[in-house]
């Protein structure tokens, strides 16, 4: 695994995690990167110093520092309020976004899944919408 640090054309700075440098190369090239911040998919790697562990900080976690931490809890915060906040629609998602935009369904917040694709789509016609970022791990 590589993490490599990574920003948006806006200036949204973030970090990710990938299998390998092709990877993320075959994400990028696809437009599968995509800013948690601002949606945006023109995403590109940062200039990085490398990550070599010492005896000293072997045993910590890659994201133990306090702004990792951070993070987490915000996008904890973040995932609690919406899904107290707003319906769960699934994968019709796209479709109930649309009969909301388009005043065929009561206007409401909704959160569900959509591809890449549709997403695009669904910005395409004007629709705001924003991903939300997956649960981080409760351990941590």
């Amino acid at each position: 695994m590589i993490r490599y640090d990574l920003a948006c054309h806006v200036g949204h700075d973030f970090d990710s995690w990938f299998r390998d440098s092709a990877t993320f190369d075959a994400q990028s090239a696809a437009g599968e990167l995509v800013c948690p911040v601002c949606g945006s998919q023109q995403v590109t790697k940062r200039l990085m110093t490398p990550g070599v562990p010492v005896r000293s900080n072997r045993a910590a976690s890659a994201l133990g520092d306090g702004k990792s931490k951070a993070a987490r809890d915000a996008i904890r915060k973040l995932r609690r309020h919406v899904e107290s906040n707003a319906d769960y629609v699934g994968a019709a998602f796209p479709d109930e976004a649309r009969r909301i935009y388009y005043k065929e369904s009561e206007e409401r917040g909704i959160y569900g899944e959509a591809s890449l694709d549709e997403a695009n789509s669904l910005r395409d016609e004007g629709i705001d919408i924003l991903p939300l970022p997956p649960a981080p791990d409760e351990k941590n």
